[in-house]
Parts: structure tokens; C-alpha cells; sequence
């Protein structure tokens, strides 16, 4: 499909980011009154290893070259790729969400070819009727709900208690990721559409990130056993849980709710005023029950879709 006059299309570069970050605020202010994707969110994803810019990103630019629509493919592990898509709310019904869907579903096609048993998966905001009837046109199916959750901090928060016997600590980026990325490996063993990232991979998306601080992440030990983790990241003005995870053999114990409540606290101590997370609506281990139990609520709804590559196997 072609854009109509006077759309034209083509690659973003850097410099593009915050009115990237404008289409994306303008589509959460839409969809749920708030901002919940920012600049610095989106700028991670740009930063991923693997990911380029120049043929996996693609952006909506009208006659005053002002961007009202945005789209990318990213290759998540070795068979599957994520996209993501959206034109502002003011610029819909002219016909650029095909366009943009029409440059996803070719990279994508390029990124899995030949590659056995490959998925394309979309995500769109889950209220969004005519986003799901498109995809669905083109042979994707409804797979997965997710949430973004988020709790407002107000004041000192307290750090709470770690349950008996666990010691929660710091950690030291010289020594103790390994560690940190064998147990969020095994604690996610189970999880829907996970793969396991290799571990240079997984610490250098998270070290060449400009959002990176270790100061915030976490480590739970028994005695000197890892047993679970967390990663935190700052985008913006708001802190991020961007991974938590218990070993089985562990779970049950409130570790991750000790895990969580010390994260808020670190992270109102440095002044922030709210923390999000992404969570798997239908996560077998109770993730969300936690986390309302933390005093996090549902901020936005949005779903995957999801076509198994006719090319694949």
C-alpha cells in the first residue's frame, strides 16, 4: 500500500526520539488520560544489540515534516519477532497504520526467513477495535493480555523486612551478574513466549543503555545461594521494574514482595514519584496478585497478536 498525499515515510534517526515519544504520549493520553511510554522507554528499545534504526523503524512524517506515526520490528530470541505500532490519534482513519503495517510484516519476513516454526507478533492497545480487525485481516490471532502497573509514592516509603533467613543486598556489576542473570533464567523457565537471552547479550543490552544503574538493582541470597533478583532502570521521571524473578524452590516465602517494597523505597528515596512494571496478565505464578498487594494498580491494558510465518518449517 502507498501513503495518500502528503504523508511520506522513512527510517527515524536519533534525533527523532521525543517526537517519536510525542506520537507515543499522545496514543497513551488517548487510550488510558496519562503518559505511560517516554522517551527514555523508547530510546532502550533504540539501544537494543541488533536492533538498526535505518531498517527496523520506520516513521509517519506529514507535509510540515512534523512525525505523526511510528512503527519497529525487533528480533526477540531466535524465533520470533516483536513489533509495535501507532499513528496519533489526530492523524487515524487516513490509511497510515497499513502502510506501517504493510514495512512490519516485510522486515519481519526478512529478519525470520527460513528460520523453523518463526511467530510475528504485534502489540496494540487493547481497547483499540480497529487495530485488532486489521490484524486479524492478516491471519493474526489474540494470544496474550499484558498490563502496565504502577504504584505513586508519596514521602519515605519503608523498605520492609526481608522474610527469615533472606538476606536482600546491592549489587556489584563486576561480580555478581552472572549470577543475577542465572537466576532470572530459571525463574522465567516457565513464562509464556520467554526465550533465554545469552548472558553477554542480556548484560550488554542492559550496560549500553543510557538508563543503566545497577545501584538499583537487587539480589536475594539464602545463606550464600542466589535465589532471586531484580532489575530496575530510570526512565524519565519515573523508575521501572524491568525484571523480577524467585526460584521456585523459594517462592511462596514474600521474597519478591520484600524485593519490590525495598525497590520503592530506593527509588522514592532518590525522589521519584511513581514506579512501573509489565506484567503478563495470565502469569501462572501470581505475579499480579503481588503486585496489587504491593499497592501497584492496572495504569494501561494492551494485547499481542500473533501469525506463525507461512515461510517457517
Amino acid at each position: 500500500m502507498t501513503l495518500p498525499n502528503p504523508y511520506a515515510i522513512r527510517a527515524p534517526a536519533h534525533h527523532d526520539l521525543e517526537a517519536v515519544a510525542a506520537v507515543f504520549a499522545a496514543d497513551d493520553i488517548d487510550d488510558v488520560g496519562e503518559v505511560v511510554l517516554d522517551a527514555d522507554f523508547i530510546g532502550s528499545a533504540w539501544n537494543r544489540s541488533g536492533f538498526d534504526l535505518a531498517t527496523d523503524a520506520w516513521v509517519v512524517v506529514d507535509d510540515a515534516g512534523t512525525i505523526v506515526g511510528y512503527a519497529h520490528a525487533m528480533r526477540d530470541g531466535p524465533d520470533v519477532v516483536d513489533s509495535w505500532g501507532l499513528v496519533h490519534p489526530a492523524q487515524r482513519g487516513q490509511g497510515l497504520g497499513p502502510v506501517l503495517l504493510d514495512r512490519i510484516e516485510e522486515r519481519a519476513g526478512q529478519l525470520l526467513a527460513g528460520v523453523p516454526d518463526a511467530k510475528f507478533r504485534q502489540s496494540v492497545n487493547a481497547g483499540d477495535r480497529a487495530a485488532a480487525a486489521m490484524l486479524q485481516g492478516r491471519g493474526l490471532r489474540l494470544v496474550r493480555h499484558f498490563w502496565h502497573m504502577g504504584i505513586d509514592l508519596e514521602g519515605p516509603v519503608p523498605a520492609g523486612r526481608a522474610p527469615e533467613g533472606i538476606e536482600i543486598v546491592g549489587v556489584d556489576p563486576h561480580l555478581d551478574l552472572p549470577a543475577m542473570h542465572a537466576v532470572l533464567i530459571e525463574a522465567f523457565a516457565d513464562d509464556w513466549g520467554y526465550h533465554p537471552e545469552p548472558f553477554d547479550e542480556w548484560a550488554d543490552d542492559y550496560a549500553g543503555s543510557p538508563n543503566y544503574d545497577p545501584t538499583m538493582w537487587l539480589l536475594a541470597r539464602d545463606g550464600a545461594e542466589p535465589v532471586a533478583a531484580l532489575v530496575a532502570q530510570v526512565y524519565g521521571d519515573r523508575g521501572w521494574v524491568s525484571e523480577i524473578g524467585v526460584l521456585k524452590s523459594h517462592r511462596g516465602r514474600g521474597i519478591a514482595d520484600a524485593l519490590l517494597r525495598r525497590s520503592f523505597a530506593m527509588f522514592a528515596e532518590r525522589g521519584f514519584g511513581r514506579v512501573m512494571l509489565n506484567v503478563d496478565a495470565e502469569n501462572p505464578t501470581g505475579a499480579t496478585a503481588l503486585y496489587e498487594r504491593v499497592g501497584m494498580r492496572i495504569i494501561k491494558r494492551w494485547d499481542l497478536w500473533e501469525r506463525l510465518q507461512p515461510d517457517a518449517g
